[in-house]
C-alpha cells in the first residue's frame, strides 16, 4: 500500500505464530488500531513456505504485503523460513518483520544477516501489543513504499 493514510484496501498480513495467545494479541491489535487488513496466520515453518510457494492447501493464498514471522517455531523454524524466504526471487522482496521472544544478540544479528527487514522482541500486556502494533501501522503501512503486488 503506497499511501501517506492508512490504506482503505486491506493489506494482507501474514502470520507466522504457533502461540495462540500471540495470534489474538495480533488479530486484536489491527482491529484496536483500525488498520484495513486481512490477517492469513500460519503455526508452523512448514506450512509458512506452504502458504507463501501457494502449495497445498494455500494455493489460492495472496501475496503478504508484509510478514510477521516468529524465530522459534515447530517443524521448520523462523530462521530457516527467513531464509528461504530471502533467497526465493519470488518472494525476497517481501517484507519480514520477525517478531520473536529472543533478545538474543545472536538471533537479532542473524536475522538481520538474513536480510529480516525489522526485528522485533514480542512485548508483554495488551497495552504495549497494542501500541507496538500502532508503531507497525504507522511505519509499514503509513511511511514505507511497499512494493508492488505482482500477480505470480
Amino acid at each position: 500500500m503506497n499511501s501517506s493514510t492508512t490504506p482503505t484496501t486491506p493489506v494482507n498480513v501474514f502470520l507466522v505464530e504457533d502461540n495462540p495467545a500471540d495470534v489474538a494479541l495480533t488479530r486484536l491489535s489491527l482491529e484496536k488500531n483500525h488498520v484495513a487488513h486481512r490477517l492469513f496466520v500460519t503455526q508452523d515453518g512448514d506450512q509458512a513456505l506452504a502458504f507463501l510457494k501457494r502449495r497445498a492447501p494455500y494455493a489460492d493464498a495472496p501475496r503478504p504485503d508484509l510478514t510477521l514471522l516468529d524465530l522459534n517455531l515447530p517443524r521448520t523454524d523462523g530462521r530457516a523460513v527467513l531464509a528461504e524466504i530471502k533467497k526465493d526471487e519470488s518472494l525476497k522482496d517481501i517484507p519480514v518483520v520477525v517478531l520473536t521472544t529472543s533478545n538474543s544478540d545472536r538471533d537479532i544479528l542473524t536475522a538481520y544477516k538474513m536480510h529480516a527487514n525489522s526485528y522485533i522482541t514480542k512485548p508483554t500486556g495488551l497495552d504495549r501489543w497494542v501500541e507496538l502494533f500502532r508503531s507497525i501501522n504507522d511505519f509499514w503501512f503509513k511511511s514505507v513504499k511497499l512494493p508492488p503486488t505482482v500477480s505470480g
